[in-house]
């Protein structure tokens, strides 16, 4: 609880008149704003995230006058957290026996995943551990930057890194679905409620679970404590029964919005080259996690009841929301598809700092 109130002491200080920049945060949530809107008009994948981002990207590169100090994040990361422990339930837990055989493959694909992308960012980008670590794991784009930043990697690279697999994945794949499984898909269906339609209730849990999974991520001293503390918090309650409530479609939709213009303010200073040699080499990376995709979904498919295109949407390392709106389209159990999404996202969050720490401890 001190580290926590330590935090608002901190972030309340850098909030006072002349040590905000309150005038180029606006104009950066303005610019953000009208990426994600671009974005979201196109139907693109998670818009307010990559498409303010991308907007800020585009903005510091010309060097427009926008900020976007750090203490506007931890706020937006626990809806974050709270968001993705939501996609539990008591109904999935009670199916989990039977997923066993998918489980299990889900996690000899995240190592397989993980190793060959740490390789290829190593051997062939020439990263530094650390920054080649975090960019290779299939993990969240704002878990991996929040880690690999603790740990001392470079969060432009991996948010960039990142950004580019999901983008480049939720746009490939919907054809390589396609293609394999001999499907068409539909529209897109709004993901959540809208908060003019949830009951009061929902957002007291809301803030409830985010604050109290803020205080135990501290008081644990987690990894991306603002982000995992909430997560688990809001899954305990969930899996218990005791809520059913999922963020509204606003909040999410800002908490993406502001910590994409934030990841995008980071580039303040970052040569355009460097940017497109990171793009052209995160191109490699997405083939090898498609192709992994591909492989894993009809090995599992032999020995399990799933078929191959479920097993892709469940296994294919894109954004959670935007594979489980896919699922959707296809009618196919958007529980399955979200539950290992959810698993895979706390895989990585509980296993990567631990494993790393393993990896350098054994490091000559």
């Amino acid at each position: 609880m001190r580290a926590l109130l330590d935090d608002l002491r901190a972030g309340l200080g850098e909030l006072a008149p002349g040590r905000f920049p309150y005038r180029r945060f606006i104009g950066a949530l303005l610019i953000g704003a009208a990426g994600g809107w671009l974005f979201a008009w196109l139907r693109l994948p998670l818009p307010w995230m990559l498409g303010s981002m991308t907007a800020c990207t585009l903005a510091a590169l010309l060097k427009a006058p926008i900020a976007a100090p750090t203490v506007v994040r931890p706020p937006m990361t626990m809806v974050i957290g709270v968001m993705l422990g939501a996609g539990f339930s008591p109904a999935i837990i009670g199916q989990l026996p039977g997923w066993l055989p998918t489980l299990l493959g889900l996690v000899a694909f995240i190592a397989t995943c993980g190793l060959a992308c740490v390789a290829y960012f190593r051997r062939v980008a020439r990263l530094d551990p650390v920054t080649a670590y975090f960019a290779g794991m299939p993990g969240g784009l704002v878990e991996m930057v929040m880690v690999g930043e603790d740990k001392g990697g470079d969060a432009r690279t991996i948010a960039l890194i990142h950004s580019a697999r999901i983008l480049l994945i939720v746009l490939t794949l919907p054809f390589v679905v396609q293609t394999i499984g001999g499907v068409t898909l539909g529209a897109r269906a709004q993901a959540g409620m809208s908060v003019l339609d949830t009951p009061f209730v929902n957002e007291l849990w809301l803030l409830v679970t985010a604050l109290v999974g803020a205080v135990a991520g501290r008081a644990l001293r987690l990894p991306a404590a603002y982000l995992l503390g909430p997560m688990l918090v809001s899954a305990t309650v969930h899996v218990l029964g005791l809520t059913d409530f999922v963020p509204p479609r606003e909040v999410l939709n800002v908490a993406q919005l502001v910590l994409g213009t934030t990841i995008g303010c980071r580039f303040l200073g970052t040569p355009p080259g460097e940017i497109l040699r990171i793009l052209w080499l995160s191109i490699g990376s997405t083939l090898i996690l498609l192709a992994t995709t591909v492989l894993f979904a009809f090995a599992v498919s032999r020995v399990s009841a799933h078929g191959v295109v479920p097993l892709m949407l469940a296994y294919s390392p894109g954004g959670l929301a935007e594979m489980s709106l896919i699922a959707l389209a296809l009618q196919i159990e958007v529980a399955f598809v979200a539950a290992h999404h959810v698993v895979r996202v706390f895989l990585v969050m509980v296993g990567a700092g631990p494993v790393f720490a393993l990896m350098r401890g054994r490091a000559p």
